[in-house]
């Protein structure tokens, strides 16, 4: 069952008030539980119902009289609308006046915090007060605010049923009498029975009492019992006209309405005029549903009402649920019926569940579940594939790139340190280093101070020294050593490509050259890792390789791993294989994919030691530092402008920058601890595996809304499903492996927001 809540209003009345309301609320994952209040009196709430339903018969019998359907253009002789309209609103202001005193808003307050806007609950006002009985409960603002409850009835004696029989014919049974149509037309009631799908009706067309007492006696049993015709309440006993001559009360038929129930009637409806005499009596039967009229009810009213909530019932919605929207619907013809749709109401025994139609058929709830699963979840696979082509669309022309990649930057600054490439040694170039070279040129490093430290170098036989300064001209004359040490093969250094590029130096052979532009990102961040390029015919910088791969290639050849290119053009070092970006790929959906890129996998924590020139210069390092190792040389003044922003700077405020001899060295780094250290490149899936990626927390998405029936129950697995998701990326990024993070974000938002926040529901209606 569902969430039920009982309101008690037997101690007390209108006039004196209700000094012990008691509600009971019953949850199906909990013990129930109960609440005491008090209501004061409302005497005015007496006197406005009484009047508005003097009104109201008024209008009624007047059209009645005149034969007439639609009101007088000229309107009534005796009754004023307006006057009608008036005394409905100030009822509705008086009840909620009433109902939200303050000796009764800790009720209020008890059940806002059990129950969620977009949940599904019965409320039951159990009273056997007869003005109580009649009151338009629905207008409580509580009960419009949580749009999936409806507002019963019940009395004050009640308990579960024991059936006898149960269904087994897979179809509603239903009894239909239809009485004495006089005035009225009964047959647009029948037309609506006999489209019912999954149910078997018997008519009775103003029968004999016997002939209705035999049908209820019937063996088979009835789920539902039916009545179209003239009826009336009279003080506590209604009566029910089923043939021109012949009347009957609840009481007339006591037995074989006892009987039928006990054979498994669950639902009386009594489709016709002041029914809530009616309702008493069968409800001391213990049946377990009523639907009555509360006054008398114009034929067409009747007719909407049946029509719309057998429909919604048959196909799936909740009983309830079913009465409320049949209900509201009367809206639509209050122009030409004043208060139609205050006339629908629900009576019910407590103690037993609400049926739905597959439950009349005979299905228990175990029996419909696997289809019904089945459809919803198809409406799940369904709506995700929609989803993901939407994300998958928009992401296509680049406009999600600008989330996409600060989000990749995010990751990795949460990378736990790695420790510092062991191969690498970097000399930097400091302020005070340029100004203690006193050269008359304006350079970060003279040929002196080059040559000094290359022959300080000399001793250790590093692999290969690597200078990231730009040398567009000869070695002094006065340092002859200094040309002879960059004639030597484990030097390299760099030009710059390009039209405005930079000459290399002219002792420094073509073989040993590397490029040292970088390829930066809209946002000015350094990701890509650039390791081939044409060269333009008017750039003076000839060399195809970059700087990186020149020093990486030249220190691997020297521990007997060479690079080749393989039959798809790719470099390979050892067994790795250097694939390149692809414009689209990834978060990259618009960028420039010049020569050969790859993604750059920054070394989380410092990458190599480092010293400055004015160290070396002194001698102030150990003897084996540089011994076999990469050296690289450049300078961290920030007088030279080179100076990049990488993934980290973005956790810095203001954001901090990074010497650009640091980027070759992480550069140099990867390619070496890739084919050394197995350190994994970073690559991203293929466009159909990004696809079922985004597609799969669609899905998961979709499984949240279907299963989750509250909003902290919903809210609570949404930020699971954001911390799987994230966890999930970030784990797959430490393997190498950058899976979107942003689209399928976008997919469950936007996912959870058309079928959740939009239409307050965590269900779908199939």
């Amino acid at each position: 069952m569902n969430k039920l809540v009982v309101i008690e209003l037997e101690k007390g009345n209108l006039n004196d008030g209700f000094p012990s309301v008691i509600v009971k609320f019953w949850d199906q994952n909990s013990r129930p539980m109960q609440f005491h209040a008090s209501l004061p009196p409302a005497p005015e709430v007496a006197e406005l119902y009484k009047r508005f339903q003097l009104i109201y018969q008024a209008i009624y019998h007047q059209r009645i009289s005149r034969s007439l359907i639609e009101v007088d253009a000229e309107g009534l002789n005796n009754v004023s609308e307006v006057e009608f309209s008036e005394v409905q609103q100030e009822l509705d202001q008086a009840i909620n006046s009433w109902l939200n005193s303050n000796s009764f808003r800790p009720i209020d307050q008890q059940l806002r915090a059990r129950l969620a806007l977009d949940e599904e609950f019965q409320i039951i006002f159990e009273t056997s007060d007869r003005r109580l009985r009649c009151l338009p409960w629905h207008l409580w603002h509580f009960i419009e605010e949580y749009r999936f409850c409806e507002v019963g009835l019940s009395y004050p004696r009640y308990e579960p049923v024991k059936p006898s029989s149960n269904n087994t014919t897979d179809k509603v049974r239903i009894l239909a009498i239809l009485g004495s149509s006089d005035g009225i037309n009964i047959q647009e009631d029948k037309i609506v029975l006999e489209q019912l799908p999954n149910s078997s009706t018997s008519f009775l067309v103003e029968p004999s009492r016997q002939e209705l007492d035999n049908q209820l006696w019937e063996k088979r049993g009835w789920d539902i019992l039916f009545f179209a015709g003239h009826s009336h309440s009279q003080t506590e006993h209604g009566q029910i006209q089923i043939n021109q001559n012949s009347s009957l009360t609840i009481t007339e038929l006591r037995n074989a309405l006892k009987y039928a129930i006990k054979r498994g009637l669950k639902l009386a409806i009594f489709n016709s005029c002041d029914g809530l005499g009616l309702a008493q009596e069968l409800a001391d039967l213990q049946i377990p549903q009523i639907i009555v009229m509360r006054h008398d009810v114009p034929d067409l009213v009747a007719q909407e009402f049946l029509k719309h909530f057998l429909k919604a019932f048959a196909e799936g919605e909740s009983f309830y649920l079913a009465v409320r929207y049949a209900r509201e619907r009367l809206q639509g013809l209050e122009e030409r019926f004043p208060g139609a749709s205050w006339l629908p109401v629900i009576c019910q025994n407590p103690a037993e569940d609400t049926p739905t139609w597959q439950t009349l058929r005979g299905h228990t709830h175990s029996i419909p579940v696997l289809p019904l699963v089945t459809q919803k979840l198809q409406t799940v696979l369904l709506l995700s594939v929609v989803m993901t082509c939407l994300v998958m669309g928009v992401r296509s022309l680049g406009w999600m790139q600008q989330w996409e990649l600060p989000a990749f930057d995010w990751m990795m600054r949460m990378r736990p340190a790695e420790e510092m490439d062991p191969r690498i040694v970097v000399i930097t170039i400091t302020e005070a280093d340029i100004r203690a070279q006193n050269q008359k040129q304006k350079r970060s490093l003279s040929d002196q101070a080059l040559d000094q430290v290359l022959q300080k170098l000399a001793p250790s036989k590093p692999r290969v020294i690597g200078l990231d300064i730009y040398r567009d001209f000869p070695a002094d004359s006065q340092y002859p050593n200094l040309a002879v040490s960059l004639k030597k093969n484990n030097f390299i250094t760099i030009c710059k490509a390009g039209v405005d590029g930079n000459s290399p130096p002219p002792e420094v052979p073509k073989e040993r050259l590397g490029f040292s532009d970088v390829v930066r990102d809209d946002d000015l961040i350094v990701r890509r890792h650039l390791l081939d390029m044409n060269p333009s015919n008017e750039s003076s910088c000839r060399t195809r390789r970059s700087f990186s791969l020149q020093i990486a290639s030249q220190y691997l050849e020297k521990q007997g791993i060479p690079s080749k290119i393989t039959a798809d053009k790719y470099y390979q070092l050892g067994n790795v294989v250097f694939k390149p970006l692809k414009n689209p790929t990834g978060s990259y959906q618009k960028f420039d994919d010049l020569g050969h890129q790859i993604l750059l996998n920054y070394r989380s924590g410092g990458i190599a030691e480092q010293i400055t020139l004015g160290q070396v210069l002194q001698g102030k390092f150990k003897p084996d530092l540089f011994k076999d190792k990469v050296v690289m040389i450049g300078t961290d003044a920030l007088s030279t402008r080179d100076y990049l922003l990488t993934p980290y700077s973005q956790g810095t405020t203001p954001h901090k920058e990074v010497p650009g001899i640091l980027i070759q060295t992480e550069m140099v780094s990867q390619i070496l601890s890739a084919v050394l250290d197995k350190r994994p490149l970073l690559w991203f899936l293929p466009v159909w595996g990004e696809a079922i990626w985004i597609w799969s927390w669609s899905v998961i998405a979709g499984i949240v809304v279907l299963y989750c029936s509250q909003r902290l129950q919903f809210a609570l697995f949404v930020a699971a499903i954001l911390l799987a998701l994230s966890g999930c990326c970030f784990v797959l990024l430490l393997s190498g492996a950058c899976v979107p993070f942003i689209p399928p974000l976008l997919a469950c938002l936007s996912y959870w927001v058309m079928t959740y926040g939009l239409t307050g529901k965590t269900k779908y209606d199939v």
